[in-house]
């Protein structure tokens, strides 16, 4: 990924690095857009978003979603949206997974510019800061259901609301 400069290059942890491309404050809260690239095998914990959407567009790699009773194989060309309060988790393939993401209205950049590593700032030690990741999730109307790496079904978790999967061409 490249730097576009003025600080949006993030370090999440040693598994997640992301570039903040749209800020929530440059579409009047409409919607955010990150570009993120996850190791291969990184896993979010089980979780669900109650203020937001979030939509995922795969440019490489392969991105495994699980929302609500769904389990969909992402890869190039393939787009995926999570509606609010759908529990979902998210692994990346074995050779990782470069996506585009969505949210709307925006949210998840301000999560990534208020708990992440700036770029610049990112060493081969780079840990994510626990407690003020939950804390400012939570704020965000997040709300984390397990580990990493645990499915909806895991839980006996529905997601009524449902999911809308659009498989790219090729």
């Amino acid at each position: 990924m490249s730097d576009l400069g003025g600080g949006r290059d993030y370090v999440v942890d040693q598994h997640m690095r992301v570039t903040v491309l749209t800020r929530g404050a440059e579409t009047d809260g409409r919607h955010d857009l990150i570009r993120g690239f996850a190791a291969p095998g990184m896993a979010t914990a089980l979780h669900a978003h109650s203020r937001y959407e979030e939509r995922l567009v795969v440019l490489g790699g392969q991105l495994t979603v699980w929302a609500g009773p769904d389990r969909v194989v992402l890869g190039p060309g393939d787009f995926y949206t999570i509606r609010m309060n759908v529990p979902h988790m998210l692994r990346a393939g074995p050779a990782g997974a470069d996506t585009l993401n969505i949210s709307s209205p925006a949210a998840f950049a301000e999560l990534i510019e208020r708990t992440a590593t700036p770029g610049e700032l990112a060493g081969p030690d780079t840990d994510l800061d626990l407690e003020l990741f939950m804390r400012v999730t939570t704020e965000l109307g997040d709300v984390v259901l397990g580990p990493p790496g645990t499915t909806p079904d895991a839980l006996g978790a529905r997601g009524d609301v449902g999911a809308i999967h659009i498989a790219g061409e090729g």
